[in-house]
């Protein structure tokens, strides 16, 4: 079964959503497919209080549950479904739902985002939004006069560190090798700071505590003869191991960089594709936050419509 629409939003975080919005008021009669996580990340973590205009704060799912209704309201075609395979080679544009139905549509907002890498213990499951998070930027701030743990060992390592140190009491800052991969002034700035102790040669095996995180199980030099194991108390676990942005079904139809996000015109959500967008997370390894994807996915829309409004489309 074919279908033909003027604007497909393909991803439902606050790019996919802000991006809905924008270009049902521009009477594109948008078509957004949630995909599989409905809401995005963001519908992950419990309290948000840094998106402007929640003075007491909400929570994820909340959030997305607004800018979905803001979108509805407005007209835009909100579905359930997952794009598993595009053709943007053609024209118009292809894009395939759950591998048996293709929407052909003249232009096309990507807002896949992107995910965050986990260390994969079962405990960072069970402690997800108690004590276990990807971003310290979004929930440093419960975080006050805390103690903290930071898992990684590059430049984004230190920089969560670093934001947290200004906010916790303590961060420890577990390092797999015997060295930062950082650059070296980030190196200096962690080693330096008295509230960053840094574990080098430790592996997390393990979280524990009641009602949320109250430590973490470490081992020191994990399978050698010299093997220590120890505990940690902390009251956040924060993981900074670098993003996977969720590009595989646009690979051999837009610009990835190395890493596998979208590239983008500078300063703009335009990619190599004329009449293709790309908004949020999925190019942005910078910042990563809900209010600047909002902000992209609403140029986004605005060049859509730009765009649409030159081909007479």
């Amino acid at each position: 079964m074919n279908e033909k629409v003027r604007c497909l939003i393909i991803g439902s975080g606050p790019a996919g959503f802000t991006a809905a919005i924008y270009a049902a008021r521009a009477n594109l009669s948008p078509v957004l497919y949630e995909g599989i996580q409905p809401g995005g990340q963001l519908t992950t973590t419990t309290d948000v209080e840094n998106f402007p205009g929640y003075p007491e704060g909400t929570t994820g799912v909340d959030l997305m549950e607004d800018l979905k209704k803001q979108a509805t309201r407005f007209g835009a075609d909100i579905r359930t479904g997952n794009v598993t395979s595009v053709d943007f080679i053609s024209y118009p544009r292809k894009v395939m739902i759950d591998a048996e139905k293709t929407v052909e549509t003249d232009s096309v907002i990507i807002a896949t985002g992107a995910s965050a890498k986990y260390l994969g213990l079962p405990d960072e499951t069970k402690y997800a939004g108690m004590g276990v998070s990807a971003c310290a930027t979004c929930d440093g701030f419960f975080y006050r006069k805390k103690r903290v743990a930071v898992v990684g060992g590059g430049d984004t390592a230190c920089e969560e560190a670093m934001y947290l140190a200004g906010l916790a009491e303590k961060v420890y800052l577990i390092v797999r090798k015997p060295y930062l991969r950082a650059s070296k002034i980030m190196q200096d700035r962690a080693m330096q700071n008295p509230k960053i102790e840094v574990l080098f040669e430790c592996n997390t095996v393990g979280l524990f505590g009641e009602n949320g995180v109250e430590g973490a199980h470490i081992v020191k030099h994990m399978g050698e003869a010299n093997e220590e194991r120890f505990d940690i108390n902390i009251d956040g676990f924060f993981l900074a191991i670098g993003h996977t942005p969720n590009t595989d079904i646009f690979k051999d139809q837009v610009n990835l960089d190395s890493v596998g996000y979208i590239i983008t015109e500078p300063g703009t959500p335009k990619t190599c594709v004329d009449g293709v967008f790309a908004a949020g997370d999925v190019a942005d390894a910078r910042y990563r936050q809900a209010i600047t994807a909002a902000g992209t996915g609403c140029q986004a829309a605005l060049e859509a419509e730009r765009y649409l409004s030159e081909k007479g489309l």
